[in-house]
């Protein structure tokens, strides 16, 4: 029997964020800017084009799983034909409230089947949150704050003279006490995010001493890297997995 091939997409803040299955087996991952309008997939994609790819040869799927945070785009997709929609509804996972992102969700649940409970989920998107869950896959709680590139871009956005800065770490954490402008932003928000990853890990091992802590998102690597330069004794207890949201989204489908 072939293996059965079917699609995730998870609808993120910023991109359309896309897997390729065939059954349990994860064949690729990509991400493509979100959708003007459901015509950007015309013609028809199928499974044999393989991504990344414009939106005019992405695979035409029989079995495609959506999960969103964006119900603008989410909107486009309803007359899809073989669409089937991921809520809060599909996941066992105890003591969600209503407003939980289905994206914090499907990354919490897919660390549960990946690492086990309790586990601690970092995931370093858009947004940068923290979501932790018990050994009974009881929600425990988390945090939200604004992911890395979206706090730099809100201090050039917001104010009349500091620069955006692209800070893709090339030479190392910026110093402390910096002496031009781009610098001190780069130390203030990377010093400032490092310590407190640090200080909520801590407090979630001296809560779940055993727990595992993962990493995901599309600064997740690197925020890990940054980490290991400063503490990497300690940073070496956590785990970087890109594909968390992916494997919650497989284990909703296997049910």
């Amino acid at each position: 029997m072939h293996p059965s091939p079917w699609l995730a997409l998870m609808i993120g803040n910023s991109r359309l964020h896309w897997a390729q299955f065939a059954d349990r087996t994860l064949l690729q991952t990509w991400d493509t800017p979100h959708l003007t309008t459901i015509s950007d997939l015309h013609p028809p994609i199928t499974h044999a084009t393989p991504p990344p790819v414009p939106f005019s040869s992405l695979p035409s799927p029989s079995d495609l799983w959506i999960a969103s945070v964006v119900p603008q785009q989410t909107q486009l997709w309803q007359n899809y034909p073989e669409v089937r929609l991921i809520t809060l509804d599909h996941l066992p996972l105890l003591g969600m409230y209503p407003t939980f992102g289905i994206d914090r969700a499907l990354a919490a649940w897919g660390a549960i089947v990946t690492f086990g409970s309790p586990v601690l989920v970092i995931d370093a998107g858009t947004a940068l949150t923290l979501t932790g869950t018990d050994a009974q896959h009881r929600l425990i709680g988390g945090a939200i704050l604004p992911g890395l590139r979206l706090q730099f871009q809100s201090l050039e956005q917001s104010t009349a003279a500091l620069p955006l800065v692209d800070w893709q770490e090339p030479v190392g954490l910026p110093s402390r006490w910096a002496m031009n402008t781009p610098d001190a932003i780069a130390s203030g928000i990377l010093h400032t995010v490092l310590a407190g990853l640090r200080d909520f890990v801590n407090m979630w091992w001296e809560k779940f001493p055993a727990s595992a802590v993962v990493m995901t998102g599309g600064d997740s690597e690197l925020l890990h890297h940054c980490l290991i330069t400063q503490t990497p004794d300690w940073a070496a207890h956590l785990t970087v997995e890109p594909n968390l949201i992916f494997w919650g989204m497989r284990a909703v489908r296997l049910g």
